[in-house]
């Protein structure tokens, strides 16, 4: 009499459990890899300023920056602006507001001399009191000779 042992049957079993295994495995690695990452990535936050060219008392090209605020308002240390011209640097980060104040109030503005017959760039941005920066306007302004 010969006797013969199914085997078969205990190999798909294994087989599938260390399947799944390594599944289950790969995405907890994948999803610590990726939710540790997701930690050093800042938020936006949200404000706002208006720039319009306009004429000094001497009848110059001006750039007037107004801080307008928005949701993060609180947040906001100082708004600074730098203006460049095609030659270099006409004003380098210059704060909005004037003075020793260090916290911006809605409606504050700085009027900046423009160079006429260039092409003038602008770059308005926002410090924060967590230590970030973000711009929140920029622009270029062709101030006719």
């Amino acid at each position: 009499m010969n006797f013969h042992e199914n085997e078969e049957a205990v190999s798909p079993v294994i087989g599938v459990i260390l399947m799944v295994a390594i599944t289950v495995i790969l995405a907890a690695v994948i999803a610590v890899f990726v939710f540790g990452m997701a930690g050093d990535v800042q938020s936006t936050k949200s404000v706002a300023a208006t720039a319009k060219v306009s004429t000094n008392a001497a009848g110059d090209p001006v750039l007037v920056v107004t801080y307008q605020g928005g949701p993060d308002n609180g947040m906001v240390e100082v708004v600074q602006v730098k203006v460049d011209d095609e030659d270099g640097v006409i004003h380098t980060w210059t704060s909005v507001v004037e003075g020793d104040a260090t916290v911006t109030e809605v409606g504050d503005s700085i009027s900046l001399a423009l160079t006429a017959g260039e092409l003038n760039t602008y770059v308005v941005k926002a410090d924060f009191k967590d230590g970030s920066e973000q711009v929140i306007l920029q622009g270029t302004i062709d101030v006719p000779a």
